[in-house]
């Protein structure tokens, strides 16, 4: 069996009721096979970046997995596809969006998938909620270069 994997999954919708859709979407990734979410962030608010529609709501989630990178993407693939996500152009608005940001220490380039995600630097929708539960993944350059990026965190449920 293979050891287990770290891996961050960045979360996001902007369409019907966003925070239900990244909840839902949390418990979707506790019952994805051979994977165990280990914490997410707090959710936040942000404007959409390079796209239009309403403002978005994104957290992050650590994972621990013994699937592949391309396993997991599958998953979370099936897990968008459930929550009724279209994709009619890029950066459409969506119901649900997953996409896997880090796997360990690797580095994919593929037709399907590339690790770490190419555009994580810059989008503080990334990048806030990766430092609460990540910090060293997160640079104090990383963080200065997307100050201009309106974002603001959720107030904690209670």
């Amino acid at each position: 069996m293979r050891e287990p994997v770290t891996a961050f999954v960045g979360l996001g919708a902007n369409l019907g009721d966003a925070q239900q859709a990244l909840r839902d979407a949390l418990a979707g990734l506790a019952r994805i096979p051979q994977t165990v979410v280990v914490r997410s962030s707090r959710m936040y608010r942000s404007a959409p970046v390079d796209a239009g529609g309403p403002d978005y709501l994104n957290a992050v989630a650590q994972v621990e997995t013994r699937l592949t990178a391309p396993q997991l993407l599958a998953q979370l693939q099936s897990l968008e596809q459930a929550a009724g996500r279209e994709r009619p152009y890029r950066n459409a608005p969506r119901t649900l969006d997953l996409d896997l940001l880090l796997f360990g220490a690797a580095r994919i380039e593929s037709a399907t998938l590339t690790v770490p995600h190419p555009r994580m630097r810059e989008r503080a929708f990334v990048l806030l909620p990766l430092r609460e539960l990540a910090p060293e993944r997160v640079s104090a350059e990383d963080l200065a270069a997307v100050a201009h990026q309106r974002i603001a965190a959720l107030p904690a449920a209670s």
